[in-house]
């Protein structure tokens, strides 16, 4: 089953005649187009992309769809609703679904105007889908994962004392598209020093100290699929406290992917993660997520939290990511991509996640 007809199998699950996809990344998942203007149109034996003259060699490239140009200025998203309109009036579609996160109020408004059709919301049915990978989705998320662990283990020997977390970050990019990746998605995180306590803290020309801890967060990206890891190094024997953390972070981690395991509610992920961290005092200062999926996107269902949204499933790709942040002192995180297997789980970055002291 390829992957419209996936979305084609939730049609009469949302009593809806045909749906509407309009998220960029979801319209690239069913139809391998990457251009920025473009609606899909699905219905039980049909197949529509709608963009524009810009895109049109590109889409016969990529696409098996067939591809609908619509007229007017190729900026003004209304008038690639306009041709969405057209197309359901022609194939007289009564029930529509659409995609109520991205699409926009004032599209809508004007899409209900256009259509003599009952415009059906629907919420995240495209992203629930992209959560199990199929075997080449999980080989090119394979790939670039093995990148991203061969430009850890790179970096660890290029970082030293007196390197601004720039440069770090800077060199980590140039390896990875060395490799035949790339990881323009996000900036990498270097953050050292009391900077480490920042759960995001991206690079800037501070200079790299002695003693210092740091936590690096990046990822390759291969053939559109993503790989995401976080891992500390230090400059010299660091603090005993920040030796501390760095165990119990790592404690955490093992913790929950010896026991990870598909039937398992994503809160349970969570607790999972949480119980070593709650046994040492430490769960106030983890933050309110654990992990996420991983594939098109950096972060996609499911997310990992307090609050139960999804089960996990054989074929996942996901994140896991306990981190310990101490304002002021500094911190530390490990994170690897696992995929979710029959009974348990493989680790598809296993570079090292001890502390590296260098």
């Amino acid at each position: 089953m390829d992957k419209a007809e996936k979305l084609v199998d939730q049609l009469e699950r949302h009593d809806v005649e045909a749906f509407i996809v309009s998220g960029l990344w979801n319209i690239r998942y069913l139809s391998g187009f990457t251009g920025s203007n473009g609606v899909i149109l699905i219905t039980g034996n049909e197949k529509l992309l709608i963009t524009d003259y810009r895109y049109y060699e590109q889409a016969g490239q990529q696409t098996d769809f067939e591809i609908v140009l619509h007229s007017g200025h190729t900026g003004h998203k209304g008038k690639i609703y306009e041709e969405v309109a057209n197309q359901v009036e022609k194939r007289n579609i009564k029930k529509l679904g659409f995609e109520e996160r991205h699409l926009s109020f004032g599209l809508h408004g004007w899409l209900d105007e256009m259509v003599d059709a009952q415009l059906i919301p629907t919420f995240d049915v495209v992203e629930s889908i992209r959560m199990i990978k199929d075997p080449e989705e999980i080989e090119n998320i394979r790939e670039a994962c093995r990148i991203t662990d061969e430009a850890y283990l790179y970096i660890t020997k290029f970082i030293k004392e007196g390197h601004t977390e720039l440069e770090v970050a800077e060199e980590l990019g140039r390896f990875i598209k060395e490799q035949g990746g790339y990881s323009t998605g996000f900036p990498p995180i270097v953050a050292s020093g009391i900077r480490s306590s920042l759960p995001h803290g991206r690079a800037t020309e501070k200079i790299i100290e002695k003693g210092e801890m740091i936590t690096i967060d990046f990822g390759a990206c291969y053939k559109g699929y993503w790989a995401d890891i976080s891992r500390t190094v230090s400059i010299g024997e660091p603090l005993e406290k920040m030796k501390e953390i760095q165990e119990i972070v790592l404690k955490s981690f093992n913790n929950c992917v010896a026991n990870i395991k598909p039937g398992m509610q994503d809160t349970e992920v969570d607790q999972l993660m949480r119980n070593h961290l709650i046994e040492t005092g430490y769960n106030d200062r983890s933050g309110t997520g654990t992990g996420h999926g991983i594939g098109l996107e950096v972060h996609e269902k499911p997310l990992f939290s307090v609050q139960k949204d999804k089960v996990l499933e054989k074929d996942m790709t996901i994140s896991v990511e306990p981190g310990i942040y101490l304002p002021g002192i500094g911190g530390a995180r490990v994170e690897d991509v696992l995929l979710i297997t029959e009974y348990g789980c493989e680790v598809l970055t296993p570079s090292t996640k001890e502390l590296v002291i260098i």
